[in-house]
């Protein structure tokens, strides 16, 4: 591992064959519904790579990146140092500019104890035509720490992107994790997201998950939740709509293990056209004093929200769309 280098402002001092990537990556994480102008500010930590180039890399106090570069993507070291509380998100930006190619980014993050911190994570593969991505993380969240990660992706309009986010996360005791992903912009292309989760005692976790399937779109979300300690608790919620010919398949399961567990799977897709859905969820208890439930719900569109939107003027298309889009908020 080799430390990063610091912070390289758009506007600043960059060589030229950096220079034109970093805008066009700049652009690309507007693209995703991030904010370009925030990347610039000395108070915000923030990690930008491009393939398998470290475009931007800003350390502030309790914040540090190492990394290296593969063939094919980058190896990276994150971590908060313990007690380590902030006001500012830490933003990630991660893409791919051309229309083919692949990245793969293996990804350590640690949490220091007792630490509070939030990460803003956009990736955008704008001019996608034959692009894969793999994200590869391993998450440790310390003692009576909180991680909050947000992950928002942009995949342009034709729909050559898969997208394959692995994570295997451990709670420690106390600890809080909350991580959403977003895939609602531009089409799908084939998601395929695989996320574990270990919850010690008294921890918590809730993972969000939303896509927008159109076209051809594919979209399989597994998710595990493992409650191995006395009052730990874990919910999982998804939100997924199919159009057009897309597919969805949901797999959760989440565990009981201990004396005081609660967990919860909450999931809700919506079908049109020729799409097709499922969801599969599957509880395990292994303790008399745990607790785990789930719902599900697969349909269309409700009918009079349908037609109030058509009277006030929308097409069915728009409106199906405005209600979509308000399920994933």
């Amino acid at each position: 591992m080799t430390h990063m280098p610091r912070f390289i402002p758009p506007s600043g001092d960059v060589a030229p064959a950096w220079a034109g990537e970093l805008k066009a990556m700049m652009d690309a994480y507007q693209q995703a519904g991030g904010d370009p102008k925030v990347l610039e500010l000395p108070q915000v930590a923030t990690l930008v790579i491009s393939a398998n180039q470290v475009l931007v890399a800003h350390e502030i106090p309790g914040v540090h990146f190492e990394a290296e570069s593969l063939p094919h993507g980058v190896r990276a070291r994150i971590w908060v140092e313990p007690h380590t509380h902030l006001a500012q998100p830490v933003h990630l930006c991660f893409g791919l500019l051309p229309a083919e190619g692949i990245q793969e980014i293996l990804a350590d993050y640690e949490i220091g104890d007792h630490a509070q911190v939030r990460f803003l994570a956009h990736c955008s593969f704008p001019n996608a035509i034959k692009v894969e991505h793999r994200m590869q993380a391993h998450i440790r969240v310390g003692r009576q720490a909180s991680l909050t990660y947000a992950e928002e992706h942009f995949h342009g309009p034709h729909g050559g992107t898969v997208v394959i986010p692995q994570a295997e996360v451990s709670v420690e005791e106390g600890g809080h994790f909350t991580t959403t992903f977003t895939l609602t912009r531009g089409r799908v292309g084939d998601l395929r997201l695989d996320y574990l989760v270990r919850v010690g005692a008294y921890g918590v976790t809730e993972l969000v998950t939303k896509a927008y399937g159109k076209g051809e779109d594919t979209i399989h979300v597994r998710e595990v939740v493992v409650l191995d300690g006395p009052g730990a608790r874990g919910l999982t919620r998804t939100r997924i709509a199919v159009q057009d010919r897309a597919q969805s398949r949901v797999d959760t399961v989440t565990e009981g293990n201990a004396p005081g567990a609660r967990g919860h799977m909450d999931c809700t897709e919506i079908v049109r056209g020729q799409a097709q859905a499922s969801n599969n969820p599957l509880v395990i208890v292994r303790h008399d004093q745990a607790q785990v439930t789930h719902e599900a719900a697969i349909g269309t569109v409700n009918r009079k929200e349908l037609e109030t939107l058509m009277a006030r003027g929308l097409s069915e298309d728009e409106a199906v769309d405005l209600i979509i889009r308000g399920m994933m908020r």
